[in-house]
């Protein structure tokens, strides 16, 4: 039967051989299916907008985004002479120049060619206090698995004889210049494919022999360990699942001794001080603290016993906590205010609270420490501000949270002319205020082509920013662009996130639908002219509009996509993501799971909105076979199905510029040609 698998028969699925990654067969079909998506959507058009992205990607003045270390500031490059990449540094005067002088640390595009690998940069963790030797983490593709070599900064090369790790997911913490605290799924994995143990490797040894210092349970997430050199203890940590975990301290022969607070509590520490934020409600001494709540309190005290926690934070129903983090002994916290960007410095002691100012009100704010090391901050911060028409600007926050100072902003990708930022909110299926942002002409004629896209999962909140991509192939040719604020986001915090979350998912889907409704109710479009994308977590959204919105959307893009939620926790990461969605081995879970597994709801003789399925095949994350399969089950069904692959990516759209930018055009071209836009 071609409309196998069911959710009446949801395991007789005649589509498995498509989740062999590598198998011939279903690399055959997936490049086969790829050229003729290629042939049917590509053209003068779609390789127009691919260039222009590309060269927008790739432009020698688009901004920079540094980490200082030792004094001096490190970036991670790429452009159209280098397209996998440059490391390298400056110094703050430099950068504050036109046009800085950078010292080239590692030129990733000749290291590729010189060992005939198909490198992508990593990251780099570099050894204080000198930072003259790092860890450098290699991936081939682009996979989340990387090699792990050490790094001579001085010399510029790879040291011979030094730490190097085969391919695996996980990383390593320096504690001296010849021992590294190993936290990789080399030599053991949990059932999610990350690292089970943490070993202590001293140089010249054998990382498979190293002495394992902790270790967990197969069915745990993951395990990880890190050194706190302020304090020259060492830390242990058991992620039992997405959202809890245990914290172990110790040294050198293990852990000592367990941090007694909730597994589902967010902590940080520094300086003698202890903040922690429950993701739960939280009783201590007879009074319950409620989700999202800082707490802090003397570590000394904590651990003496006390629980006499001063509370310096508690949320609002529409104003949440987003991050905390400690800096220079003061503690930062990242507030979402009704979707206002706040961050707020506290000092021990006095606790009084202090902002910084000339923030957006409608758009998008970041702020971390400027010091990756939190020895050598001074108290400054590194700020990203941004919205859908202004592109980013970059600010050095000084310690004093005086104005700002402007260190660089990108250049406009785009004619934002006439262009205004509202915002919205629709009503959902259960009465819920959903947010969105929407970016385009001041003046609707109530049939805009409208692109709207939502993630909606994990707690992450989905803001409106400055998209080169949207801007250029959407917005600038008239379009309209809407950004949408779902329930299992972040947006309102914990709160937010558990309405959809498990079986609350079904909500997180039908708010987007209800914002593609009001869309049409407002008399901004009509449904044929809504194109809706969402990758990953956001792959799973669109597929469920594809199933059980139809009728709302012109045409749908799904990228890097999860969607068959019977066999999602046995394929690659998808078991550590099971507190997300639920079980579906569990029968009470797969009551919630079977109706939002769009591979299993999908049934012939519906009226489908075209699709494009895009995934790659060196996504080691989200398995491609989600993608391959429900392609082919749709078009087994007779239903316009496109379906695309590249040969690498990883959990993204590409190795580099290039590719992402073919990636991004193909499904910007798709989704214009299918809700009839060609102008």
């Amino acid at each position: 039967m071609t409309d196998l698998p069911t959710l009446a028969d949801p395991d007789r699925d005649p589509w498995l051989w498509l989740e062999e990654v590598e198998g011939e067969r279903a690399t055959g079909w997936a490049d086969a299916q790829t050229a003729s998506t290629l042939a049917c959507f590509g053209g003068a058009r779609y390789d127009a907008d691919r260039e222009t992205l590309r060269r927008l990607l790739d432009r020698p003045d688009k901004l920079p985004v540094p980490t200082r270390r030792g004094g001096r500031l490190f970036d991670f490059w790429r452009d159209a002479t280098h397209p996998r990449g440059l490391w390298r540094r400056t110094t703050l005067a430099s950068f504050r120049t036109a046009a800085p002088d950078w010292e080239i640390l590692l030129d990733i595009d000749a290291l590729a060619a010189s060992e005939g690998e198909d490198w992508i940069w990593q990251g780099a963790d570099t050894l204080y206090p000198e930072h003259e030797r790092a860890i450098v983490a290699l991936s081939r593709g682009g996979s989340d698995a990387s090699v792990l070599r050490e790094f001579d900064l001085g010399e510029r090369r790879f040291v011979a004889g030094g730490f190097t790790l085969p391919e695996a997911k996980g990383g390593t913490d320096w504690l001296d210049r010849d021992t590294l605290l190993l936290s990789s799924a080399y030599g053991g994995a949990t059932a999610s494919g990350y690292a089970s143990t943490v070993r202590l490797w001293p140089r010249g040894t054998d990382p498979a022999e190293a002495a394992v210092l902790f270790e967990v349970s197969p069915a745990s997430m993951a395990a990880g360990g890190s050194y706190y050199r302020a304090e020259d203890c060492l830390i242990f940590i058991d992620r039992t699942g997405f959202f809890d975990h245990t914290i172990r301290l110790g040294d050198r022969s293990g852990p000592t001794r367990r941090m007694e607070w909730p597994t589902d509590a967010a902590s940080r520490w520094s300086r003698g001080w202890l903040a922690l934020k429950p993701r739960t409600p939280w009783e201590i001494d007879g009074t319950t603290h409620p989700p999202d709540s800082v707490l802090v309190i003397r570590m000394a005290d904590w651990l003496a016993g006390s629980r006499a926690c001063r509370v310096v934070f508690t949320p609002e129903p529409r104003r949440a906590l987003q991050g905390m983090f400690w800096l220079d002994g003061h503690l930062v916290l990242s507030i979402l205010d009704d979707l206002r960007p706040v961050f707020v410095l506290l000092t021990p002691g006095e606790w009084k609270e202090r902002t910084i100012a000339e923030l957006p009100q409608v758009g998008t704010a970041g702020a971390w420490p400027f010091d990756a090391e939190e020895e050598e901050s001074d108290g400054s911060l590194l700020a990203l501000v941004q919205d859908p028409v202004t592109p980013p600007t970059l600010l050095l926050v000084p310690p004093d949270l005086a104005a700002p100072t402007v260190l660089k902003q990108a250049p406009a990708a785009f004619d934002a002319t006439g262009l205004v930022v509202t915002r919205h909110a629709a009503i959902s299926s259960d009465g819920e205020r959903i947010p969105y942002v929407q970016t385009g002409p001041a003046r609707q004629d109530g049939d805009a082509p409208v692109h709207l896209s939502g993630y909606g999962g994990f707690q992450i909140s989905r803001l409106p920013t400055y998209s080169i991509a949207t801007g250029k192939l959407w917005l600038e040719r008239g379009g309209t662009s809407v950004v949408a604020n779902l329930r299992g986001g972040g947006e309102f915090g914990t709160r937010w996130h558990e309405a959809g979350r498990r079986a609350g998912k079904r909500l997180s889907h039908d708010d987007f639908a209800a914002v593609a409704a009001d869309l049409v109710r407002r008399g901004v479009t009509t449904p044929n002219r809504i194109a809706a994308e969402g990758g990953s977590n956001g792959g799973l959204l669109i597929a469920n509009m594809l199933t059980r919105y139809p009728e709302r959307f012109g045409a749908l893009f799904c990228t890097i996509p999860l969607i068959d939620m019977r066999r999602y926790a046995k394929l690659l990461a998808g078991a550590s993501w099971i507190a997300e969605y639920g079980d579906p081995d569990v029968a009470a879970d797969w009551a919630f799971l079977g109706p939002i597994s769009a591979y299993h709801a999908a049934e012939p003789g519906r009226s489908y909105p075209p699709i494009l399925l895009a995934t790659a095949r060196r996504d080691d994350r989200v398995h491609p076979g989600h993608a391959r399969k429900m392609a082919a089950k749709l078009q087994a069904m007779g239903y316009a199905a496109s379906f695309y692959e590249p040969a690498a990516g990883g959990h993204g759209y590409g190795r580099d510029n290039a590719e992402v930018a073919s990636f991004v055009a193909l499904g910007f071209e798709f989704l214009r040609r299918s809700i009839g836009w060609e102008n």
